[in-house]
């Protein structure tokens, strides 16, 4: 089953910052930047959320969406989105990005966004190492989560990445 991962990101966030920005154009990760005054179709998909019942087996090969913003600011990128959601969260996992933030507290599971897309792939069986490649923290992220995940190089899901 070919890869399809949505992601909306806010514009406030910084580009070079962004963990996810070394994935644009990958084949399957489709980018579409937040405006309030723009809808966003994203069809029916399941939505990376906090809030949501956790990922399982009937989340296996399902499309992705996911919200890269800060924490406060999901709800307001939500109201743009459209389509069938169902919200699911990840298992407790340990981020390995070292956030600084100087004005809220982080959620204690909260992953960058690049660990989050690995980890939600990975087990929707889409896991993909090359996903990682770019992301100096992924030796960490992979050896404080040990249970994710991992297929070889030459896995379907791997080559459909191109």
């Amino acid at each position: 089953m070919p890869l399809d991962v949505l992601i909306v990101r806010d514009p406030r966030e910084s580009v070079r910052k962004c963990s996810l920005t070394p994935l644009r154009g990958h084949p399957g990760i489709r980018f579409h930047t937040y405006r309030e005054d723009r809808i966003v179709e994203a069809g029916a998909r399941v939505l990376l959320h906090p809030e949501g019942e956790e990922l399982g087996p009937s989340d296996l090969h399902a499309p992705l969406l996911l919200v890269d913003c800060s924490w406060r600011r999901v709800p307001t990128l939500l109201r743009t989105v459209r389509g069938e959601l169902r919200p699911r969260r990840l298992p407790l996992l340990e981020t390995a990005y070292p956030r600084r933030s100087k004005t809220f507290e982080d959620p204690d599971s909260g992953l960058a966004s690049i660990e989050a897309l690995y980890a939600a792939l990975a087990l929707t069986g889409h896991a993909a190492p090359s996903l990682l490649e770019r992301y100096l923290f992924a030796a960490r992220f992979l050896e404080l989560n040990p249970h994710l995940p991992r297929p070889g190089p030459s896995s379907q899901e791997e080559a459909s990445l191109g």
